[in-house]
C-alpha cells in the first residue's frame, strides 16, 4: 500500500517559524514512520521561500529514509533546485509528459510525477501522458467544505478500468482510518491525506495502515 503525506503548515500550532519548525520535524518523523510520498503542499509561499523550505525538507526525508520521496506541488522548478524527488501537478496543470521532458532537460534523475484528478477521465489523462501515480479527490465528504465527494463508486470504477501496469490511483478526501479498508477494497493503490498523517502519532497511523496491506 502506497501512503501519501500532503503537508499544511498552517493548521499546525505556533508562530510562523514554529509552524515551519514542526513542519520538518513531521515531515522527518514520517519519512522515519514509512510514508511512500510527502508533497510539501505550502501553496502560499513565494518561490525563494519555498525553494528553502524544500531544500530542508530534502535534508529530513534524507536523513530518515533511504526511500521516502519528496514532491513539490506544481512548482517542478522548486523541486530541481531543491533535490526533490518530484513535482504534484494540480488539476488543469501541464500535462504530466511535457513536466517530465522538461525535467529530464535539465536533470538525469527522473521525476516522480503525481496528479490530482477528480472523474475518471481525469485519472485516464494523466495515466496516458506518463505520470507515476494520480490522487482521485474527494472520495468522502469533508467538513467546512461544500466540494461534493465523488465515492467510492467512482474510485472502484477508476481502478478497476484499463490503466499502465505501474500506474497507480490513490485515495484522497476525508480519508480516515476507520474508511481505508473501503477505499482499498474498491482497489485503490494506497491512500493521501493532511490530517490522517499530520495529526496524532504517524508511526501508530503508519502501523495501522501497514497492517491492512492484504486486503
Amino acid at each position: 500500500m502506497l501512503l501519501y503525506y500532503i503537508t499544511d503548515r498552517k493548521s499546525l500550532a505556533g508562530t510562523d517559524a514554529q509552524q515551519r519548525s514542526r513542519l520538518l520535524a513531521r515531515i522527518g518523523e514520517a519519512a522515519h514512520a514509512g510514508v511512500d510520498y510527502i508533497q510539501l503542499r505550502e501553496k502560499d509561499l513565494a518561490a525563494r521561500d519555498l525553494e528553502r523550505l524544500a531544500r530542508e525538507a530534502v535534508r529530513m526525508v534524507r536523513a530518515y529514509s533511504a526511500t521516502a520521496k519528496l514532491l513539490i506541488n506544481g512548482r517542478a522548478d522548486v523541486a530541481l533546485a531543491s533535490g526533490a524527488d518530484g513535482v504534484h501537478l494540480p488539476t488543469g496543470e501541464l500535462a504530466a509528459s511535457e513536466v517530465r521532458a522538461l525535467w529530464m532537460r535539465a536533470s538525469e534523475r527522473a521525476p516522480v510525477i503525481a496528479v490530482s484528478t477528480h472523474t475518471i477521465e481525469e485519472v485516464h489523462a494523466a495515466a496516458t501522458h506518463g505520470a507515476n501515480f494520480a490522487v482521485l479527490a474527494p472520495i468522502f465528504e469533508k467538513a467546512h467544505t461544500d466540494v461534493r465527494p465523488v465515492g467510492i463508486d467512482a474510485l472502484r470504477a477508476a481502478c478497476a478500468s484499463t490503466l499502465p501496469a505501474e500506474f497507480a490511483v490513490l485515495a484522497l478526501g476525508g480519508v480516515t482510518l476507520a474508511n481505508v479498508e473501503a477505499c482499498l477494497a474498491a482497489g485503490a493503490a494506497g491512500v493521501a491525506g493532511i490530517r490522517l498523517f499530520q495529526n496524532g502519532d504517524i508511526v501508530e497511523t503508519v502501523r495501522r495502515l501497514r497492517a491492512l496491506k492484504h486486503i
